[in-house]
């Protein structure tokens, strides 16, 4: 298996197995509305909805201030971070994973703030169609057809 060149991407495949591990099911790349872009979303069984944001340097969150706006998106939220970076300057009230290219481990865990119903709705039928839009891409990589919105 060819492994991700880039940080980022290697802690999300991470986590993604561990969101696995846990009945899970992550998008990477995910779009929640118009200007945002998610590393991580993921959806459980009952339709709780996580969202994990990977940094891979203190650079890397020094420079993303958007991440407040991903609160109103999902049920927990989580930063995801390397054995290496500098812990103690991520927010308190966002939840922690740890992770490398090969898994991940939840650190400390993400209080639940419950989506409103009409909002999971939405949130729900965008994150099937982007899914099934890739997938259906895998099988048909046709040019010209892009993910549904």
């Amino acid at each position: 298996m060819i492994e991700p060149a880039a940080p980022g991407q290697r802690l999300a495949r991470g986590v993604c197995r561990l969101l696995r591990s846990l009945d899970l099911a992550p998008l990477v790349e995910f779009a929640p509305v118009l200007g945002l872009r998610v590393d991580v979303i993921a959806l459980g069984a009952g339709g709780e909805v996580w969202i994990v944001e990977c940094k891979s340097s203190r650079a890397d969150f020094a420079a993303d201030r958007k991440w407040t706006g991903y609160l109103a998106w999902c049920d927990r939220f989580f930063f995801a971070v390397d054995a290496d970076f500098p812990v103690e300057i991520l927010p308190a009230e966002a939840g922690l994973i740890l992770a490398d290219a090969y898994g991940a481990e939840v650190a400390r865990a993400a209080p639940a703030t419950p989506l409103a119903p009409a909002r999971r709705r939405a949130l729900e039928r965008r994150f099937a169609r982007q899914a099934a839009g890739r997938l259906a891409t895998l099988l048909d990589p046709t040019p010209g057809l892009g993910e549904p919105s």
